[in-house]
């Protein structure tokens, strides 16, 4: 980013988002003007003073007289004036409809603003003050780059932004879900902090100097408010407060990740409430905590009276078991206002991984949200198992590469941009830049592009993709006699067609392995149609695991060797969507998914992704986008039950070699055998439920009432009778958590539905009883 305001927020900026501010008026409430100022104007309310000098400048002082905070400017952005900032103004105390005093600020703008105006309106509040400015301009307006400028006086640390989200429930019932309830950029004193609360703001456009505030349309041009809140409180909680909410909580824990390794620790949840109205609230807080089943590990209701524009704390504890997980939530009521928010806790002991540069565990894109901290990062991929990163160079979002190298995380690069159709100068220039990239990066495979193969099975791309894509990185890379292996571009879906035109063009001599995106709908990961009956759109069975992964292996074995690579692997918890996972499903889904994997030879599963949220937009809720909910772990970074259970497979399947299915007595009884260091292991489950996921869902709606993830929606349940080898046989279930089942007479029953569980105890030939 340049230090220069107006040129960051030049034409290189296009890429700016159209944001809707929640409650934002779209102009000035009518004011009388009791005085103009040629000395400073002051207005104050409890623990807040805001003084306008002569220059248009505001300083924000708390309540023990300290100044914090200047607002000195206001830059409004134009596709003919390009980005202007404010030159001065000149503040006038006026009153406001409800009598309570304002400043108002009529803002001088240099030449070049072709005569836009801007107006500010400032007013406070006990601990708050609110911000409002009205741009008057031409239809070339460009509310999305509005910019605040300020000052932060002496603070103690760096100024952090945090999303602010507000859970719902749906009256359709199903999972409750977040959405977005803006930004909020906190800066700290030893002894207070203050907050500036956004609906919609860009921290990555936000500079030590400019705050991103993104305006809305109105009938004459745009206006932009925001609110500013001093404090001892968490960010949640300022927001809460600037954004007037009856009430709001949050919940966390002093542990990266809401996670915990052993069993028998008090896991402590911190929970901030917060009065965010203008009188005291007397208020019912309840908390609880269930486990997978359901079970209820603790509750608590605490009653209290929280003041005006006020925060409470209160700690609820459970016990750690030795695995697994507890789903919290923690309500505030009163009168007929609610507010609630939940998190996961997680157990997950250390494990000692094996298969080094073996394994076929890897994570796909950047592990790229730092939170809480780079280190923190680093330890959740090795507890884990992750051994690969699919894209990782200097310069790129996430771990830097030299981290990775020190942790043993071998690591890729996927570059996109091909200029398929280009002049051969854009080719050669694309093929120069990013294959001398991928050598530098200490990449050991470079995927020439993503998801090129577009419209789906149609060969359209595939002889350009190979002529001005592929085969200048593969002579490159032979010019420069590197040691980088190739990959094709991830095809979106096993797309047979656009492989077999690949193939006739001469890309398939050009690769050292073949990769594909094994996109899934509402299919358990094993269900295999032929190809032949595979229907296309949105929700076509194109869209399945199994059957994409045996048809990878058809292709490979008619064309020729190559390493098999899921460069994006995916479970989906879109919520109370009947095409994607559910939070139980997918876990089920994922352990499922990487045994199969490994049973059908795959080299290694980059999964889609680490944590919940997309890349530029970091934890900014999204529930109606499925990009957004492609993570291991929620938005607030927590555990989702995906990721004990990519946990769980990565530690069942460090060292295992596949063996074969398993013959059982019934067809629609299934299992794997695998052979470990430990054993042979065998993962079975039923589909006497059928392959299909979320049946029920009506066709009239993408709506589905998703039930939660303690409930178990497997209705069918099977015996069967198995050979042991010992006395006793462990039952491990998708999330980690273990049982011992009792032997007799050599044999040993175990209980069979939907969901896989894995099974150490029984002999190499568990199904000849």
């Amino acid at each position: 980013m340049s230090d220069d305001p107006t040129a960051e927020h030049g034409v290189s900026r296009r890429l700016f988002l159209g944001t809707t501010l929640a409650g934002v008026a779209g102009s000035l409430l009518p004011v009388g003007v009791a005085q103009a100022a040629s000395t400073p104007v002051t207005i104050s309310a409890d623990g807040i003073t805001l003084t306008a000098a002569a220059d248009g400048s505001v300083t924000v002082r708390d309540g023990a007289g300290v100044d914090r905070i200047r607002l000195a400017r206001f830059m409004i952005k134009d596709s003919v004036a390009g980005s202007q900032p404010t030159t001065g103004a000149t503040p006038t105390l006026v009153t406001l409809p409800d009598g309570r005093p304002a400043i108002q600020l009529d803002y001088t703008l240099p030449a070049a603003a072709n005569g836009i105006t801007v107006r500010g309106r400032f007013d406070v509040t006990p601990h708050h003050a609110h911000l409002h400015w009205d741009v008057t301009g031409p239809a070339t307006l460009l509310p999305a780059g509005f910019m605040i400028g300020r000052t932060v006086l002496t603070p103690s640390a760096p100024e952090t932004a945090t999303a602010l989200t507000r859970w719902n429930r749906d009256t359709g019932g199903g999972v409750p879900y977040e959405t977005n309830a803006g930004v909020v950029y906190q800066d700290t004193w030893p002894d207070t902090k203050a907050f500036v609360r956004l609906a919609g703001s860009r921290p990555d456009w936000t500079t030590a100097s400019w705050v991103h505030a993104p305006g809305t349309a109105t009938s004459g041009g745009a206006s932009t408010d925001a609110d500013l809140v001093l404090g001892a409180m968490r960010p949640p909680a300022a927001g809460a407060i600037g954004a007037a909410q009856p009430l709001g909580v949050e919940m966390w824990t002093d542990q990266p990740f809401n996670l915990w390794h052993s069993a028998g620790q008090p896991m402590d949840l911190h929970t901030q409430v917060v009065n965010g109205g203008s009188t005291a609230r007397y208020v019912r807080i309840s908390w609880w905590a269930k486990d997978f089943d359901g079970q209820v590990l603790a509750s608590r209701t605490v009653d209290s009276t929280v003041a005006a524009g006020a925060v409470q704390d209160f700690t609820f504890t459970v016990t750690s078991p030795a695995s697994g997980m507890a789903f919290t939530e923690t309500s505030v009521t009163s009168g007929g206002d609610e507010a609630f928010a939940r998190t996961n806790l997680t157990v997950l002991p250390s494990y000692d991984y094996r298969a080094g540069d073996a394994s076929m565990f890897g994570l796909a894109n950047y592990p790229w949200l730092l939170q809480p901290n780079a280190d923190a990062v680093l330890g959740l991929l090795q507890l884990l198992g992750i051994r690969w990163v699919r894209i990782a160079y200097d310069g790129a979002p996430g771990l830097p590469v030299s981290t990775l190298d020190a942790a043993g995380i071998a690591h890729n690069v996927e570059l996109h941009g091909i200029p398929l159709g280009g002049t051969p100068a854009a080719i050669a220039a694309w093929a120069d830049t990013n294959t001398q990239l991928a050598i530098s990066s200490g990449a050991r495979h470079f995927e020439v592009g993503n998801e090129l193969n577009r419209p789906f099975l149609t060969d359209q791309t595939a002889a350009s993709y190979v002529s001005d894509g592929l085969r200048p990185v593969r002579d490159r890379l032979t010019a420069a006699g590197a040691s980088t292996k190739v990959l094709n571009c991830g095809l979106s879906g096993m797309d047979y067609v656009w492989t077999t035109k690949f193939h006739e063009v001469g890309g398939w001599d050009l690769i050292d392995g073949f990769a594909f995106h094994p996109g899934r709908g509402n299919f358990t990961p094993d269900y295999a149609p032929a190809p032949s009956d595979w229907t296309m759109g949105t929700n076509g069975t194109y869209w399945n695991f199994l059957g994409s992964l045996r048809k990878a292996g058809q292709v490979i074995a008619e064309y020729g060797q190559k390493e098999l690579w899921l460069t994006e692997s995916y479970a989906c918890t879109m919520p109370n969507s009947w095409w994607h996972d559910t939070y139980r499903h997918a876990a089920e889904n994922v352990l499922l998914t990487l045994a199969l994997a490994r049973a059908e030879g795959v080299r290694c599963v980059n999964w889609y992704q680490l944590h919940d949220s997309v890349l530029g937009k970091p934890q900014i809720a999204n529930p109606a986008d499925p990009e957004y909910h492609y993570g291991l772990m929620n938005r607030d970074t927590s555990a989702k039950p995906s990721l004990l259970a990519y946990a769980t497979a990565a530690r069942i399947l460090d060292e295992a070699t596949f063996v074969r299915w398993l013959t059982l007595p019934d067809p629609d009884l299934k299992g794997l055998l695998f052979s470990t260091p430990s054993g042979p292991v065998s993962i079975l489950w039923s589909r006497k439920d059928g392959y299909v996921l979320n049946p029920n869902h009506s066709t009239a709606s993408d709506y589905f009432a998703a039930p939660e993830v303690w409930v178990d929606d497997w209705p069918t349940k099977t015996d069967l009778t198995l050979v042991a080898a010992g006395s006793t046989v462990c039952e491990v279930d998708c999330i980690g958590r273990e049982r011992s089942l009792t032997v007799n007479a050599g044999h040993v029953t175990v209980r069979l539905d939907g969901a896989p569980r894995i099974y150490y105890g029984l002999t190499d030939t568990p199904d000849v009883v």
